[in-house]
């Protein structure tokens, strides 16, 4: 059992990061024949160094309510498979045209702009594919895997994760109001985030009642997260992080530092954490590893 005195972030990040990995490498095809140079695409990005947070939150949800990690794996590579997808189409020329994406060139510079596209259409199917698959199906309860697809379902589309994309496109060079730049994040980096810790927590098994504090844990988080990702882009180090700082500042986006204020940006991602630290109270120390990953969003540099 993990308790706080002898529970280590840094070793727990990394023991679950390969453990994601090597699920991620075990379930996703190697690819030959005519569909090689798409195959290829996919796992430059899927295999690009990635911190895993979105799938270690899947499996850490599922160790707070007593489940098994290893069970809830497909679903938590589901979540990695749909992240990179949006990474790759984030970067494209269309969207924020950048060059670079954990210190590497981004997919399109490596494999044109088509197949960059058609790579993320094939992570974000795959998916779907993977999480209706028997290695899914053959260890969480049929009602709870379907629950457990229609939120991530939810939180990749038109009203999470897409619609934020759409409010960061249409609001880029304008002057927005902080509510609009909370609907943004939340929904834009939010919603996934969120969708990643309660899904852990439902194919364990967790009743409703129980569900909803992650549900709440996970959307401060993910708001928090985005927030981070705002204030590294003014005060990061492009070495560090792996791309370049002040694309954003650049662009025009909406963020928190430019709708509020860098001090400001602060005092409420650093509110949210310990909000979110208060929602996991009722578990106990099962929970410390999503109490270490909240105080690692403020403290990460990339």
């Amino acid at each position: 059992m993990v308790t706080p005195m002898d529970f280590d972030l840094k070793v727990y990040l990394e023991e679950k990061r390969v453990q994601v990995d090597a699920a991620l490498d075990e379930y996703f095809p190697k690819g030959d024949g005519l569909t090689t140079a798409l195959i290829k695409a996919m796992r430059y990005s899927l295999f690009a160094g990635g911190k895993r947070l979105r799938p270690i939150l899947c499996i850490a949800g599922a160790e707070a309510v007593g489940g098994v990690g290893q069970r809830v794996l497909p679903v938590a590579c589901a979540v990695e498979l749909i992240h990179t997808y949006s990474l790759i189409h984030d970067d494209l020329p269309v969207m924020d045209d950048d060059d670079l994406r954990r210190g590497k060139p981004t997919n399109h510079k490596v494999f044109g702009e088509a197949i960059a596209l058609l790579a993320g259409d094939g992570l974000l199917t795959e998916a779907f594919s993977l999480m209706t698959s028997p290695k899914a199906t053959e260890n969480i309860e049929p009602p709870g895997l379907l629950e457990v697809i229609q939120i991530i379902a939810v939180a990749a589309g038109c009203e999470g994760m897409v619609g934020g994309q759409v409010v960061d496109i249409l609001w880029e060079g304008k002057n927005a109001e902080f509510e609009t730049v909370k609907f943004l994040h939340t929904h834009k980096t939010g919603a996934m985030i969120r969708a990643s810790v309660m899904s852990g927590a439902i194919a364990a098994g967790a009743r409703e009642s129980v569900v909803q504090h992650f549900s709440s844990y996970g959307h401060k988080i993910g708001l928090a997260f985005q927030i981070s990702d705002d204030i590294l882009d003014v005060e990061g180090d492009s070495e560090i992080m792996g791309k370049m700082a002040g694309a954003d500042e650049g662009k025009g986006k909406t963020t928190y530092p430019s709708v509020l204020g860098m001090d400001e940006s602060k005092k409420i991602q650093e509110a949210l954490v310990r909000d979110a630290v208060q929602d996991l109270e009722v578990f106990g120390d099962a929970a410390e590893p999503l109490r270490k990953i909240a105080y690692y969003i403020i403290e990460r540099k990339k």
